[in-house]
């Protein structure tokens, strides 16, 4: 039984793909949750016309992330924290602070996609992120913590 899938199954496959599965799993289980659409005709035509228009789309997406790539690549950011007289923050950095930081120069960009590479920011220094702009997309930047 070929069915489409309609959300991502691990061991089966991803979302969109046209698998083959046995009989009584698509029956009563993939397309009673909701999780498959059996395969048709007509089904099929408009599935691939979708997965064509769906292309087209991701491909601007994907296009975008590049640019806005780019344009983070070179950058430096700042970002101020108190301190003690050693150099420990009071609390740490997190990624809410890059979010700021970044939105600051004028690119609106969502906290979770970014990711500090060391475990916990609590000193003054030089550190790293990473923001996922798209899945396939990421770009690093450095920033700098100072003290206020």
């Amino acid at each position: 039984m070929e069915v489409i899938l309609k959300e991502d199954i691990e061991g089966l496959g991803h979302k969109d793909d046209i698998v083959n599965v046995k009989n009584g799993y698509g029956r009563n289980y993939l397309i009673p949750k909701g999780l498959a659409i059996l395969v048709t005709g007509s089904v099929k035509k408009m599935h691939e016309e979708n997965v064509r228009q769906k292309a087209h789309k991701e491909e601007k997406i994907r296009e975008e992330a590049k640019k806005l790539a780019e344009q983070l690549k070179g950058t430096s950011l700042k970002i101020g924290a108190k301190t003690s007289t050693k150099g420990k923050i009071f609390g740490s950095v997190t990624n809410i602070q890059i979010a700021d930081a970044i939105k600051e120069l004028g690119f609106d960009l969502e906290r979770r996609n970014i990711t500090i590479k060391e475990e916990a920011v609590k000193e003054v220094g030089e550190y790293n992120a990473t923001i996922k702009l798209h899945k396939e997309v990421t770009v690093d930047i450095k920033f700098e913590v100072v003290a206020e």
